[in-house]
């Protein structure tokens, strides 16, 4: 018999910077089945420059993490596609593709990011037309590249991007209209101190909207300080996290599942939390 379990995993650069062996250690410690990668935040000396990353590598990771019994989910490059500065822009979509050439030698599937800035850190501009717009014509790019390799594109929607809600991120997979294109869902980007008050109507407006479209799910809590909104580890905050379980054990069983933000002492509570609600509902 077939039993549902909750498919949590970690940003890998969560538990710090690693021997490879001890990372597979700990990972398997928590018992956690998948990883967020992104090897140039783990293992710098590994990828110098963009040049250094090759299907040698790449295969070296994948193997190894694979003989371990964790699978990387997420292949983590988050550049900025949205800048108005064409060099800025241009080597952001080439360092992503070069992820999307090298998915499969790492045994990853799906190559995420954000889309970034028009400007140099966070503007007002990236509520504009004019920035889903530039948004929008690289995750074409990005995606008619990755249809050649067989890879799904990850784009997480955050407040302060040019995808800042879930009904932009909705209307970027109409318009793209690609089964290489998914969304990684993070609640907790979706939240600001104007619609703290209303954390779970966003998200359930968010899981029926995208459903389908969810490649995977960030689990990060927050919580309201000195009147800023403050990423605390899991179950640590103020965020409800029973709708998002309820839709991974409902209706998405298997998703991938990734602790963000989440670390050193606060995993093990964290894990603990999640599961107790997974069980529970």
């Amino acid at each position: 018999m077939l039993v549902l379990t909750l498919n949590l995993g970690i940003r890998a650069h969560d538990l710090g910077q690693l021997s490879l062996a001890e990372l597979c250690k700990q990972l398997k410690d928590y018992q956690f089945t998948n990883i967020q990668f992104a090897i140039k935040k783990s293992f710098p000396k590994y990828v110098p420059s963009l040049q250094s990353l090759s299907p040698g590598i790449a295969s070296f990771f994948g193997d190894y993490f694979a003989n371990n019994g964790i699978k990387i989910s997420t292949l983590g490059c988050y550049v900025n596609i949205s800048s108005r500065d064409l060099a800025v822009r241009k080597e952001a979509l080439e360092s992503f593709k070069t992820h999307i050439q090298l998915a499969r030698d790492f045994r990853a599937s799906l190559v995420g990011t954000e889309t970034g800035s028009v400007g140099e850190g966070f503007t007002p501009e990236n509520f504009t037309e004019e920035a889903y717009q530039i948004a929008r014509s690289s995750v074409l790019e990005l995606v008619e590249y990755a249809e050649h390799f067989g890879v799904t594109i990850g784009i997480e929607a955050g407040l302060n991007h040019p995808l800042y809600s879930a009904a932009l991120a909705k209307r970027l997979v109409d318009e793209v209209q690609s089964p290489h294109l998914k969304i990684i869902l993070d609640g907790a980007n979706l939240i600001n101190l104007d619609n703290v008050s209303e954390s779970d109507f966003i998200l359930n407006e968010a899981l029926d909207l995208l459903h389908e479209h969810i490649a995977m799910i960030h689990l990060k809590d927050l919580t309201v300080n000195k009147g800023q909104i403050e990423i605390v580890p899991v179950g640590k905050g103020m965020l409800n996290f029973e709708p998002i379980l309820a839709y991974l054990k409902d209706n998405r069983p298997f998703l991938h599942a990734t602790l963000e933000e989440t670390q050193g002492e606060a995993i093990r509570p964290a894990i603990d939390y999640l599961k107790e609600m997974y069980y529970r509902l």
